[in-house]
């Protein structure tokens, strides 16, 4: 059995209300300091139930450090009044710029998702701290041992960048590896992604077997070429997104393309309960890849990002159960109903093509 020393244990969720539970207990049970990080904290009854208990912990004398993406908030630091009193440090991400177009000006954000507790427990996954995603299929692991340490490290740096107005991508973005676990992040770039070139690796040199799981689906050309071209050597390809994503917009841009990955013998499969959220690749049965990274353009270009990629049999055999499950609730394309999808839906494809990167 090949395990990690860098990871002494590892837990999986998929169901948001049992991992905020967890994260919670594990919250409750701290003695020194949390660290939090999300793209999105709103003001309902989940992000209610995290800030009061992390109130609790500052009131106890425990560090407790918030890092929140400004454009994903939907909170301000006066929700936060009783933490900070008590010592607690909240920071928003890139503030947002007036701009008569305050997209553009804002594009840049920090879609990253940790939890970090006493150095020796952390999460990272695909979920944000909120109510509206509660029914959401998601993917997300709590880890003990080294790497919490190490994701302590990454998330301090974060800390101090939300204050900056510049930094240093070359260090930001290089690949921390141990052993067999690599951990890789993303900055804003047009050139240089890390987790782009990762991806397109993994699948130029896959054997057998690629799937992936994404709730938004949309690689650039490159990616999207060497997807066609592993299907072409003989791959078994399978790409799992939701029926419906959160983004309707998304979702018509993104099945103009599957006619492509048809006839190209990609196996398009979507999840039917709800939005399928969760960021994972699989290749050959031997090689993973998960974190806060969407399978598409702006999260490669445009987004703050983390992950962990590697071989652990035990992470291994975590995904691919994950998969399975999520398989049995999906429907399989099918091509002749897309073809005749409405010519109204075919004009608002082309039309959206250009800003792709908007999504």
């Amino acid at each position: 059995m090949i395990y990690s020393s860098l990871i002494d244990d590892v837990k999986s969720f998929d169901d948001p209300l049992t991992l905020f539970s967890a994260m919670i207990e594990d919250i409750k049970l701290s003695k020194h300091k949390v660290y939090l990080q999300t793209y999105k904290f709103c003001n309902d009854l989940v992000g209610q139930k995290f800030r009061d208990v992390l109130t609790q912990k500052a009131a106890e004398g425990v560090k407790v450090k918030i890092l929140i993406d400004d454009w994903g908030r939907s909170v301000s630091k006066s929700f936060f009044s009783k933490l900070i009193h008590f010592g607690g440090e909240v920071e928003f991400f890139e503030k947002l710029k007036l701009s008569w177009d305050i997209f553009s000006a804002n594009h840049l954000r920090n879609h990253r998702k940790l939890l970090i507790i006493d150095s020796t427990i952390s999460y990272l996954g695909s979920n944000n701290i909120t109510s509206y995603s509660i029914s959401w299929r998601e993917f997300s692991a709590r880890f003990t041992g080294e790497i919490s340490k190490k994701l302590e490290n990454i998330f301090l740096e974060d800390f101090l960048d939300a204050k900056k107005i510049f930094i240093d991508k070359k260090k930001k973005t290089r690949i921390l590896s141990y052993n067999c676990i690599k951990i890789i992040r993303d900055v804003p770039g047009n050139v240089y992604q890390p987790v782009r070139d990762k991806l397109k690796k993994m699948i130029n040199n896959a054997k057998q077997s690629i799937v992936i799981e994404t709730p938004y689906f949309l690689p650039g050309s490159s990616l999207r070429r060497a997807i066609i071209e592993a299907a072409h050597r003989g791959v078994q390809i399978t790409v799992l997104v939701p029926l419906n994503s959160d983004v309707k917009l998304f979702d018509i841009l993104r099945d103009k393309y599957f006619g492509k990955y048809f006839k190209n013998h990609i196996k398009i499969f979507q999840y039917t309960p709800s939005n399928l959220h969760s960021k994972i690749v699989l290749v050959d049965d031997d090689w993973f890849f998960f974190g806060s990274s969407n399978f598409d353009y702006r999260s490669f270009r445009f987004m703050y990002e983390i992950n962990i990629s590697g071989y652990d049999e035990r992470i291994l055999q975590i995904l691919k159960n994950h998969v399975i499950e999520t398989q049995k609730h999906c429907i399989e394309f099918n091509y002749e109903i897309w073809k005749k999808r409405h010519f109204v839906q075919k004009i608002i494809e082309r039309v959206l093509i250009p800003f792709r990167h908007l999504f």
